[in-house]
């Protein structure tokens, strides 16, 4: 999620000319990333818990762009050449989502606009150590993956979400016809390693980057030890998200783990994102394991630093959070 704040300036939802990529920002190649925008109400300093029959003050509250964009943004903010495929409506969420996104210098040939509200809005419930959120999405059919894939040719395809099915599993083998790698999260949706559509799609990723609840809630496992060798049996390079524990990997054998740094948290909407962000710049740049472990540690340490994910970091940014981390 951007720097931007509640207060954006105005944006419309007009189509406008975007000029070409400098050639510092393709090289390693083109991201796509397909998913939805969200707004993201954040409550932070809650006065208690939160109950039915119950009122709560927060001491600080803000509205940033989030779902999608972070992955976007934090690519570009990284100098990366990226696509970001989604839909926006007439309504003033899409509008705040847009003027963040032209605001960053997003390409948005993978914007489509829709004569009707186009709502995606989560209040986040913010505690420094975790957060509970509550969404709400207006339905859109999505321009279908194998397409996105074969308009854009990226090098690589973020997906934010598991997801699963013969419609997916065609777009993945698209992406490894023309040589993209995929990376998928996981988040809140539903699926196991038991159902084989979950499973086909995971051997077809190139990357899984669940956090340790998602991972232990895909695979059954009783640690994330285990989740990380349930997974690393389907899929190629598995990362494993432990919040302020940083991170584990595998990939071909090798497991590498990376502490995070001590920070003053102010929110986490949003870090698993940016953690993936410094992961996939990292990875297109040619860095080993370890290295693309410690930049996504890094990104994602550094977006707790300030609501949503407004600390997202550019080049030189994730230089010294980088070096933090050496220390």
């Amino acid at each position: 999620m951007g720097g931007a704040v509640s207060g954006w300036p105005a944006g419309g939802g007009s189509d406008v000319p975007v000029e070409p990529m400098s050639a510092a920002t393709t090289a390693g190649g083109r991201v796509l990333v397909a998913g939805a925008y969200s707004v993201d109400l954040v409550f932070q300093g809650l006065a208690g818990p939160v109950a039915y029959g119950t009122e709560v003050w927060a001491e600080g509250f803000s509205m940033v762009p989030g779902g999608a964009y972070t992955l976007a943004m934090g690519l570009r903010r990284l100098g990366r050449d990226v696509v970001w495929a989604a839909d926006f409506g007439n309504d003033a969420f899409s509008e705040a989502v847009l003027a963040a996104a032209r605001d960053e210098d997003l390409d948005e040939r993978g914007f489509r606009h829709h004569p009707r509200p186009q709502r995606n809005v989560t209040v986040a419930l913010s505690h420094p150590g975790d957060r509970a959120m509550v969404s709400y999405g207006d339905p859109v059919v999505a321009r279908p993956l194998a397409e996105l894939i074969d308009t854009y040719r990226p090098t690589v395809v973020m997906l934010p979400f598991l997801q699963y099915g013969p419609e997916v599993s065609d777009a993945l083998d698209l992406a490894a016809r023309t040589g993209a790698e995929v990376f998928m999260d996981c988040q809140d949706f539903a699926g196991s390693v038991d159902m084989p559509e979950v499973a086909k799609v995971l051997g077809q990723v190139g990357v899984f980057a669940p956090n340790a609840a998602e991972a232990l809630r895909v695979t059954g496992a009783g640690s994330v030890d285990d989740a990380l060798e349930v997974l690393a049996g389907l899929v190629p390079t598995v990362v494993i998200k432990q919040d302020s524990k940083g991170a584990v990997a595998a990939e071909h054998g090798v497991r590498v783990v990376q502490p995070s740094v001590p920070v003053e948290v102010v929110d986490t909407t949003g870090a698993g994102d940016c953690f993936n962000v410094g992961f996939v710049h990292s990875r297109l740049a040619g860095g080993t394991l370890a290295e693309c472990l410690a930049a996504g540690v890094a990104c994602g340490a550094a977006s707790v630093t300030a609501a949503g994910s407004g600390g997202a970091l550019d080049a030189a940014g994730l230089r010294q959070w980088l070096a933090r981390l050496s220390a």
